[in-house]
């Protein structure tokens, strides 16, 4: 649990330090944004309502959300808002790529951490197995032909698509996957068993 809503805050917040450096988003967060130009809301509770209208999503696809699921859509719009609400107007170059490649690095841990809690993937996530399991067609053509749209649209809207657009496409891949592996829940040893005999008193932990 500790893992997951960790995870689930620093995702927030990394996607708020991209939108601070104002050098492109990560592809949902440009529709987000784009979204939030068009309504006057903040981009913290757009991601929330969308994060919401594609879980409702779920349902025809026949996909059952899990804890992870649900937590997800309120989690990192309130983190990130918040995060927001605490970095102030960045305008030097000097300043604004740092901080867009520690927010890209921060999505790769942020993202190993909840994924690897196993309490079922994010929305946005799940839509993409969904379209797969009912398609037939390849997760990553599903999540190529999503994401373009989401990027399209957004951009439209006005969101910004930039290179650090462009670098978390390259980026997150490998990084989720290496921190995967670092935060991945280990199972208990084996072979370990704690063994009764007749009475309280002789029970002990046999290797």
């Amino acid at each position: 649990m500790i893992q997951l809503y960790a995870g689930l805050v620093l995702y927030g917040a990394s996607s708020a330090l991209l939108v601070a450096a104002g050098l492109g988003l990560e592809p949902w967060n440009v529709l987000h944004q784009g979204l939030a130009e068009l309504t006057g809301l903040s981009i913290g509770a757009v991601s929330i309502v969308v994060g919401a209208v594609v879980l409702l999503l779920w349902i025809p696809l026949r996909q059952r959300p899990g804890l992870g699921t649900v937590s997800n859509v309120f989690v990192v719009g309130l983190a990130m808002d918040g995060t927001l609400a605490l970095v102030p107007d960045l305008r030097s170059l000097a300043v604004r790529v740092p901080l867009m490649v520690a927010g890209i690095a921060l999505n790769g841990v942020a993202t190993g951490l909840y994924i690897a809690a196993s309490f079922g993937p994010g929305p946005r996530d799940g839509l993409m197995t969904g379209l797969h399991r009912r398609t037939g067609r390849s997760v990553r053509l599903m999540r190529t032909a999503v994401e373009v749209a989401v990027v399209v649209t957004g951009f439209v809207l006005g969101g910004t698509v930039g290179p650090g657009t462009v670098l978390y496409a390259l980026a997150i891949g490998p990084l989720v996957q290496l921190f995967l592996r670092v935060f991945a829940v280990r199972p208990a040893p084996a072979g370990t068993a704690v063994v009764a005999t007749a009475s309280p008193e002789g029970a002990i932990l046999r290797p």
